[in-house]
């Protein structure tokens, strides 16, 4: 795998670069992907399990290329999280707005365990906690849209 590969895909097209909130942006850019899949489950998880496992195998790469731990640039974990928290919920704007903050949310407040999960270190840390923080997300949403009837 070469270094040129590792920054394209941990960066996800080098949005990580992007000078402020490197981590919303690419958020906000796989939200839109995440969306544009939502009437086709069957590519959006494959399209999201190929996310997760290459985010796996560039994070602790591109942390060592960089030379410090979980740099801000390697945004390929909040695009894995962003995509599980969008998957099989309903696309209207209040469903779309409430996942996306509440995601940036407990991504950036690391609610245990997932606060644990990041201590892991390397790739697993790095993408561990976003992938718990997408499912903390995606329950509380399939919770509020679907019985509480909140949104």
């Amino acid at each position: 795998m070469t270094d040129k590969f590792v920054k394209l895909a941990s960066t996800f097209f080098y949005v990580g670069y992007f000078p402020l909130a490197p981590g919303t942006m690419a958020s906000l850019a796989a939200g839109l992907l995440a969306l544009s899949l939502s009437k086709y489950p069957v590519i959006y998880v494959v399209v999201f399990m190929a996310v997760t496992f290459i985010g796996f195998l560039v994070s602790g790469k591109m942390e060592k290329l960089e030379g410090k731990k979980d740099p801000g640039c390697v945004v390929i974990d909040e695009v894995s999280g962003i995509m599980i928290s969008y998957f099989m919920l309903p696309i209207t704007v209040p469903v779309v707005v409430t996942t996306f903050f509440l995601f940036r949310a407990l991504d950036m407040f690391k609610t245990f365990p997932a606060n644990k999960l990041e201590e892991i270190g390397g790739g697993e840390g790095i993408m561990l906690d976003d992938v718990l923080a997408g499912i903390y997300a995606n329950i509380i949403m399939q919770i509020a849209v679907r019985w509480a009837g909140i949104i």
